[in-house]
């Protein structure tokens, strides 16, 4: 009771600092960091991070390697070290020590039936940290955390990647495209993918749009399906509109043709939305819906949004085609 007590008067001491920058609030950052309490520390980070209070850089580190001694004791669920990172990396720390600590550390902690590595989001902050800084080394770690046993783990490790804006990564990301993952780990790996080599990857992501359908997992190609289509449509690529449209042509299934027509709205380009005005103006109902709906994407771009809305009166003065 009384651990929870003076938690709760830790963090009560955070939520009454108005002004961040004053002596007296940098004070109480700096003995909540040197503190026991992993929440209140990871608090005391996120508000530093707000705040970009560069003169608790030292703190922050010293306390991140606090807390790598008995962290399953000292930072239970990997909260302090998460936020530690995160701040040092936003206010661009460029000590690498600590950044590869954070990429290799696995947290194993009890829960019922066993136990679960509570570091995957750590792993992934430590990895922008690396490529922020230039690690020389940086895609020997990245390669290994897109091998990661965490899909939350090769998530960040495919952002990294993008974020790196260096081609030669690109391999690593066809290979776990290739071998297969979890649907949001490849989406992920997609998105870097088209990012790092747009032209080279068109053709791969345009293969996943009609992939074989797994008999064990038949929903899980389905999202694959849906995840390619809306992947094509975040790169923007004026290349992906042909093969969208193609795609949404020979489906028959409602919901791939709904997606296929959201990314084509997503692409953002002059080809792919008259075409989806066009269907609005004279497609059948269904269709017509559906493209209005992607378009909806624009409602806060009030010139093309006045044409969608143009389009849609001229339809039902003129009635519906058959």
């Amino acid at each position: 009771m009384a651990r929870a007590r003076k938690l709760e008067e830790a963090l009560a001491a955070l939520s009454q600092l108005a002004d961040l920058t004053t002596e007296a609030a940098i004070a109480t950052l700096r003995q909540t960091l040197a503190g026991k309490y992993g929440v209140a520390i990871a608090q005391a980070s996120r508000l530093i991070r707000k705040a970009e209070i560069y003169s608790l850089v030292p703190d922050l580190a010293s306390t991140f390697g606090r807390c790598m001694v008995k962290p399953e004791t000292t930072d239970p669920g990997c909260l302090a070290k998460t936020a530690i990172a995160e701040a040092l990396y936003h206010l661009d720390y460029r000590e690498e020590a600590l950044f590869l600590q954070g990429i290799r550390h696995l947290q194993m902690e009890p829960v019922w039936g066993g136990k679960e590595d509570t570091a995957p989001a750590l792993r992934s902050v430590c990895a922008l940290g690396l490529v922020r800084m230039n690690y020389p080394q940086v895609l020997s770690e990245l390669a290994d955390l897109l091998a990661d046993a965490k899909a939350e783990a090769r998530i960040g490790a495919a952002r990294a990647i993008a974020y790196t804006n260096n081609p030669e990564a690109a391999p690593l990301l066809r290979l776990r495209i290739l071998v297969g993952d979890e649907p949001q780990v490849f989406s992920e790996c997609l998105l870097a993918l088209l990012k790092l080599t747009p032209v080279a990857a068109l053709p791969l992501a345009i293969r996943f749009l009609d992939p074989p359908v797994d008999p064990l997992v038949p929903q899980r190609a389905t999202e694959i399906v849906a995840m390619t289509a809306l992947a094509l449509g975040e790169s923007r690529l004026p290349e992906a509109f042909d093969p969208l449209r193609r795609w949404w042509e020979r489906s028959r299934d409602a919901e791939r043709r709904q997606t296929a027509l959201l990314a084509m709205a997503m692409l953002r380009h002059d080809e792919p939305l008259d075409f989806l005005l066009a269907i609005v103006a004279q497609g059948r109902p269904q269709d017509a819906t559906d493209a209005i709906a992607a378009l909806s994407l624009y409602q806060q771009d009030a010139v093309l949004w006045q044409r969608v809305c143009q389009t849609m009166a001229q339809r039902q003065n003129g009635g519906e085609p058959s």
